[in-house]
């Protein structure tokens, strides 16, 4: 009988990076593959013990655009950490490697193509990242969360973003966050670390029960670098760092306020309207064009963060939650976009490239 295959993730930084790499490594188990992370020291070291898989680690960091002196240090770190990556790799001797986001994934895909071992990429967002474009030539597959223009040959398929399985029981979600029958809850997040314009402006635009008397509740997961500066206004306001299983929570609201990185394909699998204020810092903007792709579809309301204010939020929330007509539309329009078969696909070509090289 011969071994089960064995696939190396690499995928680390935010939990952005790593959810989507579980939600894969839970549908490559199911086939009976084993799986065995490689990352670094941020998310991923509670995230992947606590889903059951091994992690191994790398000291890896992005190179800076503007400090020189970090500039070099992350150079020599990525170097120290392929050669590192390399003797892991010749270790664990992996049938497939999968490079899932982060730093440490190009240090690992770059180790996977000097081994000559099967790659497969994931793009999660509307662009193709620096380490994705110099690995590409050297990957059986790139697989992306949208459709990508120039990328459109053999070598890409348009998966979506794999995300967890999405929550059913709305009863349970909404029991659990001590929601009522009669109450609209808006969830307000914005990334394992949290967004800053998102806090302050949604703390202070529901400080106060709804002026128009509607039984609303707030459920905010403020992240990790704010929450401990953070006060929650009220009973109303659910204040909380991070949740864990955050499916049951975008099933238990009734409208989401959110950046728009990867996790708009989390929204999308609930069903969920949005409000999205892109990040404008991200690579590329591409977190505009990930809101642009969800309001043209009817999913969502864009708000720039420039222009994100307490009263600019309160108003669009409260526009649409005063137009049910609406909210029912773009809640469906938003379970359209979702591509619940992301991670099973990516698994597939895992497998495939595994079973090819064997």
């Amino acid at each position: 009988m011969s071994a089960p295959i064995r696939i190396v993730i690499a995928a680390g930084g935010t939990a952005g990076h790593v959810v989507p790499a579980l939600a894969v490594a839970d549908a490559l188990r199911a086939d009976g593959a084993e799986v065995v992370f490689v990352g670094g020291e941020r998310a991923e070291r509670e995230l992947v013990p606590a889903a059951g898989y091994e992690l191994r680690t790398l000291a890896v960091e992005g190179i800076s655009r503007t400090n020189p002196l970090k500039a070099a240090r992350a150079v020599g770190k990525a170097a120290a950490g392929g050669v590192k990556a390399r003797g892991l790799l010749k270790e664990l001797k992996p049938d497939a490697v999968m490079g899932g986001g982060g730093y440490v994934a190009g240090t690992v895909g770059a180790a996977a193509a000097s081994l000559r071992l099967p790659l497969v990429l994931t793009e999660a967002d509307s662009h193709l990242g620096i380490s994705n474009r110099a690995l590409a030539r050297f990957a059986r597959r790139v697989c992306l969360a949208f459709p990508l223009e120039g990328r459109d040959d053999e070598r890409y398929l348009v998966t979506g973003r794999p995300v967890p399985p999405p929550a059913t029981d709305r009863a349970a979600a909404r029991a659990r966050f001590g929601l009522g029958e009669e109450e609209t809850a808006v969830v307000v997040f914005g990334g394992s670390l949290g967004a800053r314009s998102i806090n302050t402006a949604a703390l202070e635009a529901f400080a106060a029960p709804d002026p128009h008397g509607r039984p609303l509740r707030i459920v905010h997961a403020a992240g990790a670098r704010d929450f401990d500066s953070l006060r929650s206004p009220g009973e109303h306001y659910d204040l909380r760092r991070y949740i864990d299983g955050f499916g049951e929570a975008l099933l238990a609201a009734d409208l989401v306020v959110a950046r728009s990185g990867g996790s708009i394909f989390e929204v999308a699998a609930a069903g969920r309207a949005a409000i999205l204020v892109p990040y404008p810092h991200a690579a590329a903007d591409h977190q505009s064009a990930n809101a642009r792709w969800m309001e043209q579809a009817g999913a969502a309301v864009v708000v720039p963060d420039s222009e994100l204010t307490a009263e600019r939020l309160a108003a669009e929330v409260g526009a649409l939650l005063g137009d049910p007509a609406r909210l029912a539309s773009m809640a469906a329009a938003s379970a359209a976009l979702a591509r619940p078969d992301a991670a099973q696909a990516i698994a597939s070509e895992l497998l495939t490239a595994a079973g090819q090289a064997r």
